[in-house]
């Protein structure tokens, strides 16, 4: 059966990123929170102050995201990081069954996530490097992020290619609604992890969304180098 969705990354992009494409098609509406034994177990061993991820994963995260003036540091940081801080403080944020799947890959696993409402972004998905003067709103308050020499997820809508995602905050445009039946996910590899690493992770994150949102269909395949098609 060929993959719902059509995912490519520019060559600059993929030099240093491995990404992968997670979807979950016919889920039941996203409830407002979820109890996924993957992420119970993590935040209790987070909780007894147990190291999730190493230090080592932490820098090639970090290394994989630095370019041009971006810097993944501060309030740049990885999402994956401020999931970590989050859960040693019992502050871990409980959101709904595709984005606590997201987040609970992203704390285990130390690499970050991007997932979306896919009737928002449609089938096709581009990563580029986000350009001068680029930026979206990722809350609900207005607050906004400059994309600038971020890695950027960019979906179709008007046959433009318009960003939506990164691995610091997703746009409000393209979040996870209480109606949403269908998600497609980004999660962001450091192209010297390898396949077989980038696809394991890929797998737990489709378990996780079957798991968390009885999902009909769910799958995963490794992003491909190439233009936006």
């Amino acid at each position: 059966m060929p993959a719902p969705y059509i995912a490519t990354v520019d060559h600059e992009v993929a030099s240093r990123v491995l990404p992968v494409v997670v979807w979950a098609d016919g889920i039941v509406p996203p409830a407002t929170s979820s109890r996924l034994e993957l992420l119970e177990e993590s935040l209790a061993r987070a909780g007894r102050g147990e190291a999730l991820v190493s230090e080592i994963v932490r820098g090639q995260v970090r290394s994989m995201l630095r370019h041009g003036d971006y810097k993944p540091t501060g309030r740049g940081k990885p999402a994956s990081e401020f999931l970590l801080q989050a859960a040693r403080r019992g502050e871990f944020p409980r959101v709904n069954g595709p984005v606590d799947a997201n987040n609970a890959i992203s704390l285990v696993s130390g690499l970050p996530g991007s997932i979306f409402d896919a009737d928002l972004t449609g089938p096709r998905l581009f990563l580029r490097y986000g350009r001068t003067g680029e930026s979206y709103v990722f809350n609900p308050s207005g607050q906004s992020i400059d994309l600038e020499d971020l890695v950027v997820v960019c979906c179709a809508i008007a046959e433009q290619w318009k960003p939506c995602g990164n691995p610091v905050k997703d746009s409000m445009a393209t979040k996870i609604q209480p109606w949403t039946q269908n998600v497609v996910a980004i999660l962001y590899v450091p192209r010297s992890f390898g396949d077989e690493t980038a696809l394991g992770w890929a797998a737990r994150f489709a378990d996780a969304l079957a798991a968390s949102c009885s999902a009909h269909d769910a799958g995963f395949r490794v992003v491909q180098e190439g233009l936006a098609s």
